[in-house]
């Protein structure tokens, strides 16, 4: 399938080697790293009484194996068009063969943990997310290899994966509760809402980016922004109704705050600077609630 991919992408220079800071989304660590933080505030939020490590590990292993097979997917239907090709796509051309060993050893493990560890109530679980996830992947086939266009309709899909990805590893050890019980859910809804406009912005600024239209740049701005006000007055409402999971909606509070001034000086950084950001404004989230789930409320 990537066969090809490889042979059209040319050597970065070494003038041009990326800094360390970047590396992690080179590596598609990323996402693991945003989801495995995040499950952690679900299993605090919800007050598992147990979490176990597995859990952790066993998210971590299929995220980053579902980020380097979209990534790789993207190089092979890109092939044809190399110079279009963004440096995480050319990072992972470059050591395909490494990063399919590193995927099929991670998905190997993961389904490992998930048959010997994981409670088998999980598995009521997974043909949600493997929906989801086809869905996904559906998508971004059918999506055009020009790119011009905001993907608006994929990136929704995979905001909602992720979400529940990561809030069901966390809410199959509240036995009692089911599929329908966690969509409906209120944490779920809210973390799922970020996601989708974390990764829909990332696009919409690389759209303005190109455009010399002041009227499209506006545009785009717009559309980031008015599902971030949206969310943060469900946030609010929320926290007032909800005072025992006051931490949790804090904390999505101030990931819709920090997007929001995101989306306000993006022109002030590079598209590398802006994608590291946004891990950073999903991750910047998870302290706000350690801080503030100390205090009784």
């Amino acid at each position: 399938m990537l066969g090809n991919a490889q042979s059209g992408v040319t050597e970065l220079p070494s003038a041009q080697r990326k800094p360390w800071w970047l590396y992690p989304n080179l590596l598609s660590l990323d996402a693991p790293l945003v989801a495995i933080a995040w499950l952690h505030v679900f299993g605090e939020a919800w007050q598992l009484g147990y979490h176990p490590w597995h859990a952790y590990l066993c998210l971590g292993l299929v995220v980053w194996s579902i980020y380097i097979f979209d990534r790789l997917l993207d190089v092979s239907m890109m092939s044809s068009t190399p110079e279009k090709l963004e440096p995480r796509h050319r990072f992972h051309a470059r050591h395909r063969k490494l990063l399919i060993a590193l995927m099929s050893a991670a998905m190997l493990g993961s389904v490992f943990v998930l048959v010997t560890e994981m409670p088998f109530s999980i598995f009521r679980y997974l043909l949600m997310g493997a929906i989801l996830v086809a869905g996904f992947f559906g998508l971004s086939m059918l999506a055009s290899e020009n790119r011009e266009d905001v993907g608006l309709s994929k990136n929704l899909v995979a905001g909602v994966a992720f979400a529940y990805g990561t809030a069901m590893t966390a809410f199959v050890y509240r036995a009692e509760l089911g599929v329908i019980n966690l969509l409906l859910s209120r944490e779920f809804i809210c973390f799922g809402v970020l996601c989708m406009i974390n990764i829909s912005a990332i696009d919409f600024w690389e759209h303005a980016k190109r455009s010399e239209d002041e009227e499209i740049k506006a545009r785009d701005e717009l559309t980031v922004m008015l599902p971030l006000v949206s969310l943060a007055l469900a946030a609010i409402l929320f926290a007032l109704q909800r005072s025992h999971m006051r931490p949790f909606y804090y904390a999505i509070l101030t990931g819709v705050a920090l997007m929001y001034l995101l989306n306000r000086r993006r022109c002030d950084f590079s598209m590398d600077g802006l994608r590291v950001l946004a891990d950073v404004v999903l991750l910047a989230p998870v302290l706000v609630f350690h801080a503030v789930n100390e205090t009784d409320f």
